[in-house]
């Protein structure tokens, strides 16, 4: 296998295609915006004209967009994936949708000839850009092994979480509603210590060295208390989007999730105040509520 596709080439889809350059793979790919495609050739690219083109140059295909319409388009639609790639092709779903998305796919592609590793990824912006996401695979074992290279490419570990489609969704769901959670209890921390006047830098040093301490509340600490609320590569949509995602599969199983439906009014106000910033713009909603702000210094610099 040496072509690859990929819809979406934004932040993550971007990333993508980086390691998979790097390792050795010929990437077509498309996206609907000009900077993204300018930004896509730049690192040796090449762009199609429509999501046909890609599947009638590709063995398998990334498809990393932000919701399940998208990818059912993609994938379904007259002109999509399915009705383009040559049999025994593959399609990776990494775009995080609703577990019921992933089967309905599944099924319509049931009998097509085209393979589907329904792998949602964890690891975000960074992740992406390194090539260590972690990818929460479905499909059957000898799928995955016939697809392995191409997957190892993007990812540190890489978990078989299941044979059906649907099965990686459901894993990211329940994943995201845990860190959701940690998000939003780290804004609030970060909150209770601006107000009773501990520097971030303090808050961050005992954190990150803590039990608490990992990536998820490292990362956000470091962004909350140098002030970066935007431009991250960490939207404040995307994270907004999985946890409803996690909420609805939790009513449909009638799951009491009490902590993620806290946080997910959380990012509901955030996103609500900044549409346009990163998970941790959470952070102002609070501060601007109580009146204070946690910077890197008690002097009120980042």
């Amino acid at each position: 296998m040496k072509n690859v596709g990929i819809v979406g080439i934004g932040d993550m889809g971007s990333g993508l295609a980086k390691n998979l350059i790097k390792n050795g793979f010929s990437v077509i790919g498309l996206d609907l915006l000009e900077h993204r495609k300018l930004a896509f050739e730049a690192m040796g690219g090449q762009l199609a004209r429509d999501y046909a083109e890609i599947g009638r140059a590709s063995d398998a295909v990334f498809v990393m967009v932000m919701n399940g319409t998208e990818a059912k388009e993609i994938i379904l639609g007259e002109n999509g994936l399915v009705a383009s790639m040559e049999k025994g092709g593959a399609i990776l779903l990494t775009a995080t949708i609703k577990p019921t998305e992933a089967r309905e796919i599944g099924a319509a592609m049931a009998g097509s000839g085209i393979d589907l590793i329904d792998s949602p990824v964890s690891g975000g912006f960074p992740g992406a850009q390194g090539g260590s996401l972690t990818l929460m695979a479905a499909a059957p074992a000898d799928i995955l092994a016939k697809n392995r290279r191409v997957m190892e490419a993007v990812s540190k570990t890489i978990h078989h979480v299941g044979s059906d489609a649907g099965m990686g969704q459901t894993v990211k769901a329940c994943l995201q509603s845990l860190i959701g959670s940690i998000f939003s209890g780290t804004f609030e921390a970060a909150a209770l210590a601006a107000k009773a006047g501990v520097s971030g830098d303090v808050l961050f040093n005992v954190v990150s060295s803590s039990s608490a301490g990992c990536g998820i509340t490292n990362a956000a600490l470091e962004n909350i208390i140098d002030r970066k609320f935007e431009g991250t590569g960490s939207h404040i949509n995307t994270m907004h989007k999985d946890l409803t995602i996690s909420l609805n599969m939790a009513e449909e199983l009638e799951v009491p999730l009490h902590t993620a439906s806290t946080a997910m009014q959380i990012f509901h106000a955030g996103k609500s105040k900044y549409p346009n910033g990163d998970n941790w713009a959470c952070t102002q909603v609070i501060e601007e509520i109580i009146g204070a702000e946690l910077h890197r210094n008690l002097g009120g610099k980042a």
